[in-house]
């Protein structure tokens, strides 16, 4: 894949900002360091007194090797990456699916991790317990695939957006983005976001195979990955019914009615069927473990682990031989039993005033795509109204609108909202900001939109084919492909961070509510607070 082109300056910037961003997230939540500077210390060390680590109720197993001082060391490090979520990849990662609510995450993130450190990291294996390993190779891998993804949404904003300003201010805005920390933890969201976004990129090209490998990759990472089938139904719908529309004095010959049904249909088919494949297996792989006839532990359980299941009332593959209630239903599906009994997952149930907190915490982000729809359906209503699936003269002489609100974006705000709307009503609301920011460009897209019109500190950026004009001459609106020109290379959000007096409220809220995420996501992750 293109990941680093010389003759694209912005590419670079992009993989450079990323880099950076990671490495101070690293260091920001590292505990108990030598910080660089007398200063820093001091406010680390208030930091740790005022907001010592939360004693949760979360799946913590117990370490069973002796640590050593270099596994010591690195806890120090990167110990505050590998909580909540994390310690079920990380223990999936060195165990496999020994309780049964370890099957609520998905095996494709962890066999990599375990990959990665029984391999490339082989050579620690003197100085690191394989715990240790398993952490230090899901940080390397995770600022890997995040630096990827952005790359990836830059790629793909500038294909979808035929805008290289707005592609590459979303790119920048991404590595900032409210949900860093989860990118840089022990989680699936680098990974997922990855291979979410090369997949629509490679789909927007015309790859259809390799789009489709990819997002079924992306559905062996999470669950919400069976959703980007819409992408493929959508994208196969949308050519049978631009092909209709046709004219009978086309000079292009096309096949019968029924040919183009049926080949649009066996495509869609197929690609969607690869993309609910590793779904099925695992839940396939899952009943057998769990409810396999004469199912059995592959080999004997630490006392530790088997106290902890007691303890905790977790489920085990062979716990008295009584098979779990799921393995009865008509559809054994032990995804959808564990969302409903580990952590009542399901419609409306998180409507009580005491997550009233929490559904604060996903009020912006809330607003935020909840605004980016708004604004698209206004811009463009009669495109919403026929699904994209007119064909427009706009279309039709080769030069259609450019940037937010092209027609290229619509399939991406549905598959946004629809993820906001699932998400608001169906989980734990506090997810909403990692959820859709590892899974949907048109958060980031949307707030580049909105500071590349609104922002007059990023109206003096040239293109190669002309100055910008004001904003009254409505050149910033990228309203064709060349009106959006190659631009500079310059960073604009490091022009809108070291100038913030000079910027308006919007773009104040806008970098305000990335930055405080992405430092609120640090003190309450890595100090164990609730913020899954």
């Amino acid at each position: 894949m293109e990941w680093v082109s010389r003759q694209d300056p912005h590419l670079r910037e992009v993989v450079w900002f990323a880099v950076c961003c990671r490495a101070l997230t690293l260091l920001l939540q590292a505990k108990d360091v030598c910080w660089t500077s007398i200063l820093s210390s001091f406010f680390q060390a208030l930091f740790n007194l005022l907001i010592p680590d939360h004693a949760a109720d979360a799946f913590c197993p117990p370490r069973l090797a002796e640590p050593g001082l270099w596994d010591l060391l690195l806890e120090r490090l990167l110990g505050g990456l590998s909580r909540w979520d994390a310690e079920h990849f990380l223990f999936i990662a060195e165990r496999g699916y020994l309780y049964e609510h370890n099957c609520a995450f998905f095996p494709l993130y962890p066999l990599s991790v375990r990959a990665v450190a029984e391999g490339a990291l082989w050579p620690l294996q003197r100085l690191l317990r394989l715990r240790s390993r398993l952490l230090l190779a899901a940080v390397l891998l995770n600022s890997l695939f995040s630096v990827l993804a952005a790359a990836a949404l830059y790629k793909l904003g500038c294909v979808v957006l035929q805008c290289r300003r707005v592609a590459f201010l979303a790119a920048l805005l991404f590595s900032i983005s409210p949900a860093n920390v989860f990118m840089a933890a022990a989680y699936s969201e680098s990974m997922f976001a990855f291979l979410a976004f090369s997949a629509m990129w490679q789909l927007e090209k015309g790859q259809s195979w390799l789009s489709g490998l990819l997002f079924s990759l992306a559905s062996g990472v999470r669950a919400n990955g069976l959703i980007n089938a819409g992408f493929f139904l959508y994208s196969r719908g949308k050519s049978f019914a631009l092909q209709l529309q046709v004219g009978s004095g086309s000079v292009r010959k096309l096949p019968p009615l029924w040919k183009q049904l049926l080949s649009a249909a066996s495509s869609a088919a197929l690609m969607c069927a690869g993309i609910f494949l590793p779904f099925a297996l695992f839940q396939y792989y899952a009943y057998m473990k769990f409810c396999g006839p004469g199912i059995d532990l592959e080999q004997p359980v630490p006392k530790p682990l088997l106290q902890l299941a007691l303890d905790k009332g977790y489920r085990l593959a062979a716990m008295n031989g009584v098979k779990p209630p799921w393995c009865s239903q008509r559809f054994p599906m032990v995804y959808s039993y564990i969302q409903d009994a580990y952590w009542n997952v399901g419609f409306l149930r998180y409507f009580e005033l005491r997550q009233i907190p929490n559904f604060l915490l996903a009020l912006p982000v809330t607003l935020l795509g909840s605004w980016a729809a708004w604004t698209y359906i206004i811009a463009s209503p009669r495109h919403c109204l026929t699904l994209g699936l007119e064909r427009r003269k706009s279309e039709e002489e080769g030069k259609p609108r450019a940037g937010f609100c092209c027609p290229a974006v619509f399939v991406y705000v549905v598959h946004c909202t629809v993820l906001l709307v699932f998400g608001f009503v169906c989980v734990h609301v506090q997810v909403l900001t990692r959820f859709l920011g590892s899974s949907s460009p048109i958060l980031y897209w949307f707030s580049a939109h909105l500071l590349q019109e609104y922002e007059p500190l990023l109206w003096s950026e040239g293109t190669d084919d002309e100055t910008a004009a004001p904003r009254s001459e409505k050149s910033l609106l990228c309203k064709s492909p060349g009106s959006c020109g190659k631009g500079t290379s310059e960073n604009p959000v490091v022009r809108l961070l070291t100038n913030c007096r000079l910027i308006t409220r919007l773009g104040k809220c806008i970098l305000g509510f990335f930055l405080s995420y992405w430092l609120l996501g640090l003190i309450l992750h890595c100090n164990f607070l609730p913020w899954t």
